[in-house]
């Protein structure tokens, strides 16, 4: 009789046990494919593309970077704890620079913190991070306005970082390179005839569709000054990854293949040391 109950109070234990896990389980980091991630529908699509578009402007004339995650909550973690694992996994700013920002909002929590990266930690030091939340963020998050706090922060930000001497973009100076111009326009148009390699190869057949694919590439180079050593160069690559099959038209079936040309990564800085400062509303 006694044994027939064991094997319930087992059951319960191991659902318990488990049970205990999951509530234990850290909160999932998104991926990084925008300046502004929220995973609480607080922002409206009007307002997060403006925002987006403040941050990408900034980033294209000052270099740095600078990330906005809204989520629901992070516990069992502290916001500091979260906090710190998105800025390393993210790795905002500019590698050996080290300028990112990430503003974290845990809106149940009613939390939020600046995570300054290391570059910028002179001139956004704790104390100013702490000012902005307190003075800027928190008082528009108690009205219930996060979009007005969230600019207002971001605004305060940027204001600071701007009176910081920063390496220059990498991107101001593109239009002055006439080589890299050349070998831009190089790479992309021979994967443009690589993505048309498959379509050639319909209609000419394998050889005779890799062997045009691969004439219209190295004479694309010849117009465009490259020189006949790139021409011909570029002429047999094209030729041999063509005949050995690898098209992008074959990879767009399905699944997987290219993301939307919208998404975007940090600029492989990282550098956070847990300078910053949090606060609540």
């Amino acid at each position: 009789m006694c044994s027939a109950f064991k094997l319930p109070r087992v059951f319960l234990a191991a659902v318990v046990f488990f049970a205990s896990l999951l509530a234990s389980a850290d909160v999932a980091i998104p991926p990084l494919k925008t300046r502004v991630t929220d995973l609480t529908a607080t922002l409206s699509t009007d307002q997060s593309a403006a925002l987006e578009s403040k941050l990408a402007a900034f980033e294209q004339r000052k270099g740095s970077q600078i990330a906005v995650l809204l989520l629901p909550t992070t516990q069992p973690e502290t916001i500091e704890q979260y906090s710190i694992r998105v800025a390393d996994q993210w790795k905002l700013g500019r590698k050996g620079v080290d300028d990112g920002v990430l503003l974290l909002i845990a809106k149940d929590d009613r939390k939020l913190r600046i995570e300054v990266g290391r570059g910028l930690e002179g001139v956004l030091p704790d104390a100013i991070a702490k000012r902005i939340i307190a003075d800027d963020i928190a008082p528009q998050f108690k009205q219930g306005d996060f979009n007005g706090g969230i600019n207002a922060g971001v605004d305060r930000v940027i204001k600071v970082i701007d009176g910081e001497p920063l390496p220059a973009p990498k991107t101001a100076n593109r239009g002055a390179s006439t080589p890299f111009q050349m070998n831009d326009a190089l790479i992309w148009g021979g994967l443009l005839v690589i993505f048309l390699a498959g379509m050639l190869r319909r209609i000419f057949g394998r050889f005779f569709g890799s062997l045009i694919a691969g004439g219209v590439a190295g004479g694309a180079a010849l117009v465009m000054g490259a020189g006949a050593v790139i021409g011909v160069f570029l002429c047999l690559i094209v030729f041999v990854l063509s005949l050995v099959g690898i098209s992008f038209l074959g990879g767009m079936g399905g699944g997987g293949g290219w993301s939307s040309g919208d998404n975007w990564g940090g600029g492989g800085g990282g550098g956070f040391s847990g300078g910053g400062a949090s606060g609540n509303w």
